[in-house]
Order: C-alpha cells, then sequence, then structure tokens
C-alpha cells in the first residue's frame, strides 16, 4: 500500500470514531437541574427574600428521617402553618422526586411517607407561610 491509501484509510477510520461517539452521546439521558430552570431564576430574588426570613428566626424547623421511610418536620416555635410545601429532590434522578403539602395547623411536627425512595443522596427543600411571612429552608439528607 502507498501513502494514499494509509491517509485515507486513517481518515475513515476517524470518521467511523467519531460517529461512533456521536451515537454514544446521543443515548445518554441529560437531566437538567429543574424542568422550568428560567422561571426559576426569574424567581431567585423570592427564594432570597424567603431564605433571609429563615435566617431571622430564633429555632429553624429540623428535618430528620424516621426508618427510612418517614420524613419528619418538626417546627419548635410553630405559631400557626398556612401553606407549604416539602419537596425531596434527588440531583441525579429526577423519577426519584417527590413533593408534599403541608398541612395549615398549628401542629408542631408532620409526617411524610416516603415509600419509594431508593438508598442514596436528597435535598429537601421546605418552603411554607407562617404568619403572612414566606419562608424557605434547604436541608441535604442520606437515606
Amino acid at each position: 500500500m502507498n501513502w494514499g491509501r494509509w491517509i485515507i484509510l486513517s481518515f475513515v477510520l476517524f470518521a467511523g470514531f467519531i460517529g461512533v461517539i456521536v451515537a454514544i452521546s446521543m443515548r445518554q439521558d441529560v437531566n437538567l437541574v429543574s424542568k422550568n430552570y428560567y422561571q426559576d431564576e426569574l424567581a431567585y430574588q423570592q427564594k432570597l427574600d424567603r431564605k433571609n426570613n429563615t435566617e431571622q428566626l430564633s429555632v429553624k424547623p429540623e428535618i430528620s428521617v424516621l426508618d427510612n421511610q418517614y420524613l419528619k418536620i418538626y417546627f419548635p416555635e410553630a405559631k400557626f402553618i398556612e401553606q407549604g410545601t416539602v419537596q425531596v429532590f434527588r440531583p441525579s434522578s429526577d423519577k426519584l422526586d417527590q413533593q408534599f403539602k403541608l398541612q395549615a395547623s398549628a401542629d408542631s411536627v408532620q409526617l411524610f411517607q416516603m415509600n419509594r425512595l431508593e438508598p442514596g443522596a436528597y435535598r429537601v427543600k421546605l418552603e411554607w407561610t407562617m404568619e403572612g411571612t414566606d419562608y424557605y429552608l434547604e436541608k441535604f439528607i442520606v437515606i
């Protein structure tokens, strides 16, 4: 074989290699942190205000996991929870995310059953309204 054929063969092999890499990368599942990324960014100032309100609390809510089945949220100084949501967020897979609604009550403990969570790292995002003020707390948990 002469040099021309080796050069053409190397170009063909390189093109085949690039084609295989493109085909593999197209099959990969790409998860964004949030499906509503742009709307979340627009509401970021509200989130900062909620965090600042939470920092001003003398005693913050406690988030814990009981027996790897229940999520316990304890409000030590709860006066009256008007509304709120709890999002259990798995960064590596959005299929394992769960969302719960806080019950409007003066009860200081709320339990939520987490029946389909696989072991791993989760981020619990707690948003609630108490006495007309909005709050936000985020905690990292491992199950």
